[in-house]
């Protein structure tokens, strides 16, 4: 069993930048890919990036390729989402996930977090 806890939403203008935390409980985070989605009002919610357990590898939905960075540090327990130039479109509750692969499907994260929400004015 994984717990999930985010922290780092809030309120920022568009073109600033936020970076969210997920800390995670137990002695198997180690052991899972991570990922963060989003859901924005009205909306399914979407991938955003995903992180292989070793950071190895990364992944991230082409709307946010080159703006968002995921990170990790297992001695922590902690994984990131550096977001930079924010834009208004991005503002959603923010979600980090644990699964066995780190996929883009909802479907395949086992454990979810509460959610932090991410507001971008214009």
């Amino acid at each position: 069993q994984v717990q999930l806890v985010e922290s780092g939403g809030g309120l920022v203008q568009a073109g600033g930048s936020l970076r969210l935390s997920c800390a995670a409980s137990g002695r198997t985070f180690s052991r899972y890919a991570m990922g963060w989605f989003r859901q924005a009002p009205g909306k399914e919610r979407e991938f955003v990036a995903a992180i292989a357990w070793n950071g190895a590898s990364t992944y991230y939905a082409d709307s946010v390729k080159g703006r968002f960075t995921i990170s990790r540090v297992n001695a922590k327990n902690t994984v990131y989402l550096q977001m930079n130039s924010l834009k208004p479109e991005d503002t959603a509750v923010y979600y980090c996930a644990a699964g066995n692969r780190p996929t883009a499907w909802v479907d395949e994260y086992d454990f979810w977090g509460q959610g932090t929400q991410v507001t971008v004015s214009s």
